[in-house]
């Protein structure tokens, strides 16, 4: 009797958490819609944001006297990877991704003799430091936020700017997750300081061939006034691509973690109903033995 009483106990408290995990499913799946819209209308300001950014750089000379955030400090011996993640767990491996992916990437800098730091953006994104305890150059308090705003980018840049122009690192890598799908959140790693204007500036100048642009006022002041921007642009998008694959793999999880429990509760039940047919049985067998010893 007490193996029957402990099961159902048992099976009472896997019902419990199916209730639970299909309530974080339901409400996953609500905040994803809209996580999902805001990520992708941000894309195509980020990505012309970058083009006109190429566009201008291809326009310039880098000299020493161009701005610091994109003639760079003239070296590359301190990285800083600055790791975005949520502040909560039970996603899946959405977070775990992000920090193995930053991981790989000061295990290869640090094999290249480089020096690496890191600025952590989400609690969870902390688990870092057990790899490396003494690398943290800084921890944003991120708990505050509940639905990303552009303020919220723009105070981690100016943090990073300041920490920049101050000689605390020569190149920033951000850590995140591209949206894909509910099921597929890439991790992602790009430089962002100093600005990395790779090909775009190839396919801009393709693309303007034909046309003739004028600046006011000149190229130089431009890209001056845009190039914090930028950076402020693509930690925007990549928080919102953050938040979205946090709640689409919190979604998968959740429905991933229901259906695990359905299984374990069609289990259980059937060793309840097994162990007491097994106990009916046995008082049975007894009761029959005892009506025969008393013949």
């Amino acid at each position: 009797m007490a193996s029957l009483k402990a099961l159902k106990i048992r099976i009472g408290s896997v019902k419990s958490t199916q209730k639970i995990t299909k309530a974080m499913k339901m409400v996953a799946a609500a905040k994803l819609r809209r996580a999902q819209e805001a990520a992708i209308a941000a894309r195509p300001y980020a990505l012309r944001l970058e083009q006109v950014m190429a566009s201008l750089a291809s326009k310039v000379t880098v000299s020493e006297s161009s701005p610091k955030l994109l003639a760079g400090t003239g070296k590359d011996q301190v990285h800083l990877l600055v790791i975005a993640t949520s502040e909560r767990g039970l996603a899946g491996a959405f977070n775990s991704n992000i920090v193995r992916a930053a991981r790989r990437k000061a295990e290869e800098l640090e094999r290249a003799g480089k020096t690496v730091k890191f600025y952590v953006a989400g609690k969870k994104g902390r688990v870092i430091k057990r790899f490396f305890p003494t690398q943290i150059l800084a921890d944003h308090e991120m708990s505050h936020i509940k639905t990303v705003a552009f303020a919220d980018a723009k105070a981690i840049t100016d943090d990073l700017i300041a920490r920049y122009e101050a000689g605390e690192f020569d190149i920033a890598h951000l850590f995140y997750a591209r949206f894909q799908s509910a099921l597929v959140q890439e991790p992602v790693g790009r430089q962002i300081i100093p600005v990395a204007l790779p090909s775009a500036a190839n396919d801009v100048a393709a693309s303007s061939a034909t046309a003739a642009v004028e600046y006011e006022p000149d190229e130089e002041s431009i890209l001056a006034a845009l190039l914090p921007r930028n950076i402020a642009i693509q930690i925007f998008g990549a928080l919102l691509e953050n938040a979205a694959s946090e709640q689409g793999s919190r979604m998968t999880a959740m429905d991933n973690a229901t259906r695990n429990a359905g299984d374990m509760i069609n289990r259980l039940t059937i060793q309840y109903n097994r162990s007491r047919q097994a106990a009916i049985t046995t008082e049975l067998v007894e009761i029959i033995s005892g009506a025969e010893a008393l013949k």
